[in-house]
């Protein structure tokens, strides 16, 4: 059924790029692709404002998540990860770009404008990283066992720093146990909080459902049931224990355990954080490597700077991701908004 709901969606996805329309189409056709990076809880929290040469991306701040994330951090990195898909999309297109980032400080809410340059010719390493951009999705499952090759992790991290972020692999097992017993931590403190568990469960879809963000029950492998229950047991019940366990299994198994950070900790990292992970994410699996996060040691203040010692790198965590090749033959898509709900005031 989910399938059925997502057809629309991906046939617009199969429309034909206007190469020779106005560049208000052409930035009206790249946003197609904006909108396929991930975001906490699928919440998409973003929407474009077109004009004749160039966009705006603003945060929509009425898809924010002031318990999980106060501060408005992770928005603003899903938002980044959305610049980043846009900037890619159009140099696929051989469409040059000039992006201003926080352009306007009297308005918070404007992350980024995007000027259209005229033309320019674009890269087999452009084209090849667009491909995956339909391609990658977040894989909750267990990973095999097989290790990432290290060329591969040297690539990532060069990838995140040519973003403005960096990537650091917590290699040692020392301390991968304890990046697991972090997360474990972070599960516990979470899921005791009811308004944490109130915040999660108003996200949380049944299979099939109409609703076109937020995350379905087959993202998290559970059927029509589990589904459908899922959040009143959520909101009703503190399972912190046993989402915990869960967790500190899935860390623990999992080939690459990987911190996304940046030198400061402020809007304009937020967003290098965000465009840094949508380039790792599209990268990975060009290199049939998948990914998903656990967040929560950053999420849980007091777990943040542990997480970071464990690194041994200065700076500051934003991500925790999880790395390697997936036991899935398929990993579903999670729904989108349409085009048309994304744009805001077409001038």
């Amino acid at each position: 059924m989910a399938d059925l709901l997502l057809q629309p969606f991906v046939e617009a996805l199969g429309e034909e790029f206007p190469i020779t329309g106005t560049t208000r189409d052409q930035l009206r056709a790249a946003i197609r692709y904006a909108i396929l990076a991930p975001s906490s809880h699928n919440s998409q929290p973003w929407v474009f404002r077109l004009f004749d040469e160039h966009l705006d991306l603003m945060a929509d701040r009425s898809r924010r998540l002031p318990v999980v994330d106060p501060d408005d951090r992770e928005l603003l990195i899903s938002c980044g990860a959305a610049l980043f898909n846009l900037r890619l999309a159009l140099r696929h297109f051989g469409i040059a770009e000039r992006v201003e980032v926080l352009p306007d400080p009297g308005n918070p809410d404007l992350l980024a404008r995007v000027t259209v340059q005229g033309r320019a010719e674009p890269s087999e390493e452009d084209h090849e990283l667009f491909e995956m951009l339909r391609k990658r999705h977040t894989d909750r499952s267990p990973f095999k066992s097989s290790p990432v090759p290290e060329p591969v992790l040297a690539t990532l991290a060069a990838d995140a720093a040519k973003e403005g972020a960096w990537l650091a692999v917590v290699r040692a097992e020392s301390a991968r146990h304890e990046v697991a017993e972090l997360v474990a931590r972070g599960d516990r403190v979470q899921m005791a909080d009811a308004a944490f568990r109130q915040e999660l469960a108003s996200w949380m879809r049944p299979n099939g459902s109409h609703k076109r963000d937020g995350m379905p029950g087959y993202a998290h492998e559970l059927g029509r049931l589990g589904a459908f229950t899922g959040p009143l047991i959520v909101r009703t019940f503190d399972v912190g224990k046993r989402r915990a366990a869960h967790d500190e299994a899935l860390a623990q198994g999992s080939p690459v355990l990987a911190v996304l950070g940046t030198d400061h900790d402020r809007p304009v990292a937020w967003l290098a954080a965000g465009q840094a992970l949508a380039h790792i994410l599209v990268r990975a699996r060009l290199a049939g490597v998948s990914a998903s996060f656990l967040n929560q040691p950053i999420e849980v203040p007091n777990l943040r700077l542990p997480l970071q010692t464990l690194t041994a790198r200065p700076g500051y965590p934003q991500l925790l991701l999880r790395l390697g090749y997936s036991t899935r033959a398929r990993v579903r898509a999670t729904p989108r908004r349409s085009l048309e709900t994304t744009l805001s005031g077409e001038l």
